[in-house]
Order: C-alpha cells, then sequence, then structure tokens
C-alpha cells in the first residue's frame, strides 16, 4: 500500500536534507557525516583536494584536511572497501559485506589469478610485522604498466576482497593492510550475517541515505543487483511512496517523511563523485542535470573540464565549476551554467551570485587568496562575473 504521495520537489528535499545539505549541519563532525551518507567514494584525482576531501567540506564548510584525515582513518571506526566503489565505510557496516565476501570466494579470482603461496607468504607478513604497504610486502607493479600487478599486489588485493585483511589507512594514496582479525572489533569480525541479512542492512541504509529512492537508486548505493533489492526491500524498514513525474513506485525512509524538510540550503561545489550526485540517472531524475566526469575524457573533446563540479544552491544544481589553482588563485577555467539558471536577467544575478560566494568559499579553504573566472557559458558580460566576485569577496 502507498505511504504517500509527493510531489517532485519534495522528493528533492528530502534527499538534500538526508544527504545533509538542507537544513543543520551533520552533527558529530566528519565521523557523523560519514554515518549519514554510509559510504565515501575515493578517487585518485585530486584538483582542490581528494575527493572524500570534498565531501565533508561540501557539508561542513572549512574543515580541515587532518581533522578529514582522523575522522576516516584516525581511531579504527572505518575501513575502506568496495560499496558504490571503492569507499570509506564505518565499521558497523563490516558484516554487511559478508555476501559479497562470499562471492568473491565462490568466484575464487576477481581481475587476477592469485599465485600460489602467495597469501600464505602476506599473512606471515602482516603478522609478524603488523600493518604494511603493498610496496613493503613487494611491490605492486612487475612492469610499467599500471594493470601488471606483482604477485604481492594480486595477493594482497584478493585477501581484501575475501575480507581477511583490511585497509586502515592510506599513507601518501598507498593503502596499508592488516589482518582482519586484529582490525575489525571481535564482535563485528563474528556476527553471523547471511546474504538476506547483508542485503536487507544496505538496502536499509541506502533508503536512509537518500531519504526517497527507486529500486535502481537503492541497487546502485551499494552496487547491488535490483532483484537483490526486490528480495529484501519489504524488510528493510522502508515505505512504498509515490513521487510526481517518476515512472516506478519509489521507497522511501518513514523518518524522512515525518516532518516536511527545511531550513539552510548549501551552497557549494560538489565531488563529481558526491553521493548526491554519484548517479547519473538519478541526478537526472532529481534535478534535470545531466552529469558526466570528463577527466578520462580526450582534451579536445571535453565539454565541461577535466574535473566539472556541479554547482549546488537553493537546493538546485545551477551548473558546473572546472577549478584549477595557479600559485593562491583559485581559477574557474570554465563555469557552465543551465540554460534555466541564466534564463532573465534576475536569474542571471541569483546565479553568479551563488557562483561568486561557492568560489571564495573554496578559495579560502585552500588556502587562495584571489578568484578568477576564465570562460563563462552561455557568454555573460565580463563586468557581471566581475561585479558578482567583487560583492562576495571577503
Amino acid at each position: 500500500m502507498i505511504e504517500a504521495e509527493l510531489t517532485a520537489d519534495e522528493a528533492r528535499r528530502i534527499q538534500l536534507r538526508a544527504q545533509g545539505l538542507l537544513g543543520a549541519r551533520p552533527k558529530g563532525g566528519v565521523a557523523g557525516m560519514l554515518q549519514r551518507l554510509g559510504a565515501v567514494q575515493l578517487d585518485t584525482i585530486s584538483v582542490l583536494a581528494r575527493s572524500h576531501e570534498l565531501v565533508p567540506y561540501a557539508r561542513l564548510g572549512a574543515v580541515g584536511r587532518r581533522e578529514v584525515e582522523d575522522a576516516y582513518w584516525g581511531d579504527g571506526t572505518t575501513f575502506e572497501y568496495w560499496a558504490h566503489a571503492a569507499s570509506i565505510l564505518p565499521i558497523e557496516e563490516w558484516p554487511l559485506f559478508a555476501f559479497r565476501r562470499r562471492a568473491f570466494l565462490r568466484r575464487g579470482w576477481r581481475w587476477h589469478k592469485v599465485p600460489e603461496g602467495v597469501c600464505d607468504q602476506i599473512r606471515a607478513r602482516l603478522r609478524s610485522d603488523g600493518p604494511l604497504t603493498t610496496r613493503e610486502l613487494g611491490g605492486a607493479k612487475a612492469s610499467a604498466e599500471w594493470w601488471d600487478w606483482s604477485d604481492h599486489k594480486i595477493g594482497i588485493e584478493w585477501l581484501l576482497d575475501v575480507g581477511e585483511v583490511v585497509c586502515v589507512r592510506r599513507v601518501g594514496w598507498r593503502r596499508v593492510y592488516d589482518l582482519a582479525e586484529r582490525a575489525v572489533p571481535r564482535e563485528l569480525l563474528d556476527a553471523p550475517q547471511d546474504d538476506e541479512a547483508c542485503l536487507t542492512g544496505l538496502v536499509g541504509r541506502a533508503g536512509r541515505s537518500l531519504g526517497v529512492a527507486t529500486r535502481a537508486d537503492l541497487a546502485d548505493y551499494y552496487r547491488i543487483r535490483g532483484e537483490q533489492v526486490d528480495q529484501v526491500v519489504g524488510g528493510a524498514g522502508l515505505v512504498p511512496v509515490r513521487v510526481e513525474g517518476w515512472k516506478n513506485v519509489a521507497w522511501a525512509d518513514p523518518a524522512a517523511l515525518a516532518d516536511a524538510p527545511r531550513g539552510r540550503h548549501a551552497t557549494t561545489l560538489l565531488s563529481p563523485f558526491d553521493s548526491l550526485v554519484w548517479d547519473r540517472a538519478r541526478t537526472s531524475r532529481m534535478f534535470g542535470f545531466d552529469h558526466r566526469l570528463e577527466a578520462y575524457v580526450p582534451k579536445a573533446k571535453r565539454v565541461h573540464g577535466y574535473f566539472a563540479m556541479p554547482l549546488l544552491s537553493g537546493g538546485r544544481l545551477l551548473g558546473r565549476v572546472d577549478p584549477a589553482r595557479e600559485g593562491a588563485t583559485l581559477v574557474a577555467r570554465q563555469v557552465t551554467f543551465e540554460p534555466w539558471a541564466v534564463a532573465t536577467a534576475a536569474r542571471t544575478e541569483r546565479s553568479l551570485a551563488a557562483l561568486a560566494t561557492a568560489l571564495w568559499r573554496a578559495a579560502a579553504w585552500v588556502g587562495c587568496d584571489d578568484v578568477r573566472v576564465e570562460r563563462v557559458v552561455p557568454e555573460i558580460a565580463p563586468a557581471l562575473v566581475d561585479a558578482a566576485l567583487r560583492v562576495s569577496a571577503p
């Protein structure tokens, strides 16, 4: 039975609140934010900062890098594993990924066949020497090719896949591995979880982190299959709802339906890997915003830029900013506004004000004391852009 009928605007606001981008900032700082989101995706690209730093910045403001790293890696309350992608996860989620670890074991390999005897060598080294990087274990690559892993790299990644080892932190972006029996609290390590219990827990967490979601949305959050969602969604603590304009029945966190979302909207630049926008189909449905990371697109074919960051303000995605740093200047190499955001003079003024606010805040966070905009699409008179930057300047 359908529990509620939601407008598209109500669904969007419920999601923004669930994601910590509407209303009061998430309690508990970075650790509290991670609990709320359930997963923070990792990525190697760093422009203003790495993605896992940009996610708390968008929700908490100018949080220090040391505070971010300490919350993610400092006290054994997190681990890294395959969720939406490689992600930082609250340690409480360790039992919920037992289904994925068992699936790897049944298959017997993931990307490479594991050389005989290597895992025994790695176990012995970790047991005797404590947490180690791949380099310390014997190196990551057998040649210069990125895919040509060394035997020890193959072995340690397999042990991570099946849960015998855990990534307990990163140093210089290299994973530091330890034995799960030493790094994971005993009550979580031994917690019995069959596949149904794992999937039920993950679908429930996805629903609470998104606020309101379709079957496909719930599946994408932790990268499970749609039929797995179907098997467990009825016991995941979510309720069926209809959303205006959505083709399919959705599922909502009943707590999110209890009171209307209200409060402060965040004005910020988002990482392309932020959980608000990492699902392209959902982002299009929620915001009418078609987003694609172009970092791996040949430069001549890019439309919006290398690391175009969505610009969020007033609960809408107004456009994209492709940022860079030149000394102490934050440079917006290209700003691309959505056509509706600059359709009138009044909308253009508001969108430029939001852009200027987001740029100056980001500049201060990364230690820049000046901002420059090189190109705006659709074209806007440079005098208007400069005026907006001056008004918002600290």
